[in-house]
């Protein structure tokens, strides 16, 4: 393993790039032994936390079904696992994205190179097409949509059309941060798959491999328990200031309904660069914080200021969405979010 520093910014690496999975043995043995089975459903519906491995999962068992098209394979009913060597044609096609039979719906850039906000209906028909074209080896085409909350409600539409009629030896992986709000209609024709954030070690394990670094590296162990269970927060917060971006902001909003005016400048100045990752540091703070909060509080005792909060968080989260797409300025959104949680905490 290369050793390398773990103040510079680390790169997170795709899922279909990330062939070794932490922690989620258990979701993995359901897939294998449902595959094996000969009966396999042909919709899954792979639910939890942004950034445990819901993804990396949904690719693991695409390289297994893609390589191993016969259930009855002795390959397959042997297997303790999904893993497929890095070696492997499947794996090296699918980690470079050419593999005929996987279809991935996820947001794209539109022509200036601007991230979109959904994936759009267009993108979902092509599930149409992919399904309808002649199947290469032993005929499965695999459809991952990652994430199934990002669909625009034509696009949603068009894939609960698809998925009403599922093609011969077709698969779905729909990825969900958050399965209760997927629509009614498409969970009814999904397996539910819930996974769990993973533990500590899990985190330290798998943030140390994405990002290149010693498991032991002393920044990993206060990482892994401001993470809370996921290698994708962790990986954010072994890059550059981010801990201590996130730190600074759980600091102010403890400190809520007081505002320290010299504070707030301050953490306004610190996210107001560029930097992808100190303005996800900043939200991904205020979403942990609200969250606890929502989770932990007596609702029958306060349902009025949770109310507040929970509205307040929807406008957080929008606001923060229009900041990155379009590149506003930053500061004014610091100034947004804790006036909005002041209020919404007095």
């Amino acid at each position: 393993m290369i050793a390398r520093s773990a103040t510079a910014e680390m790169p997170v690496p795709h899922p279909r790039e990330t062939t070794v999975l932490f922690g989620h043995s258990e979701a993995e043995r359901t897939l294998l032994n449902a595959y094996r089975g000969g009966r396999i459903p042909h919709a899954w519906l792979i639910g939890g936390a942004p950034g445990i491995g819901k993804a990396t999962l949904a690719y693991r068992m695409a390289r297994f079904v893609l390589a191993h098209g016969d259930p009855s394979m002795s390959d397959v009913q042997s297997a303790e696992t999904l893993k497929l060597d890095l070696t492997h044609p499947i794996a090296r096609r699918i980690a470079a994205d050419t593999h005929g039979g996987l279809l991935t719906l996820e947001r794209t850039p539109n022509e200036k190179g601007v991230m979109r906000t959904v994936i759009s209906v267009e993108q979902t028909r092509e599930t149409i097409a992919f399904f309808g074209s002649t199947a290469t080896g032993d005929g499965w085409r695999v459809c991952i949509v990652d994430t199934v909350d990002e669909l625009n409600p034509n696009a949603a539409n068009a894939l609960l059309k698809v998925l009403e009629e599922p093609p011969h030896r077709s698969l779905f992986f729909l990825i969900s941060n958050a399965p209760a709000r997927v629509l009614a209609t498409m969970q009814s024709r999904c397996r539910k798959l819930m996974l769990r954030p993973l533990a500590a070690d899990d985190v330290i394990r798998a943030a140390a491999e994405a990002a290149q670094i010693a498991p032991d590296d002393t920044s990993l162990q206060e990482i892994a328990y401001a993470a809370e269970g996921s290698v994708a927060r962790a990986l954010a917060l072994l890059g550059g200031g981010a801990l201590k971006l996130h730190q600074r902001t759980t600091a102010l909003l403890n400190s809520l309904p007081q505002i320290d005016p010299g504070e707030l400048h301050a953490l306004g100045d610190a996210i107001s660069g560029s930097e992808r990752a100190s303005l996800g540091a900043f939200v991904d703070s205020v979403d942990r914080w609200i969250g606890e909060r929502l989770h932990t509080s007596d609702a029958n005792a306060d349902l009025p200021r949770l109310a507040r909060l929970a509205e307040v968080w929807e406008k957080i989260n929008n606001a923060a969405r229009e900041t990155e797409t379009y590149n506003l300025e930053r500061k004014p959104l610091v100034f947004s979010v804790f006036g909005l949680l002041a209020e919404a905490t007095r």
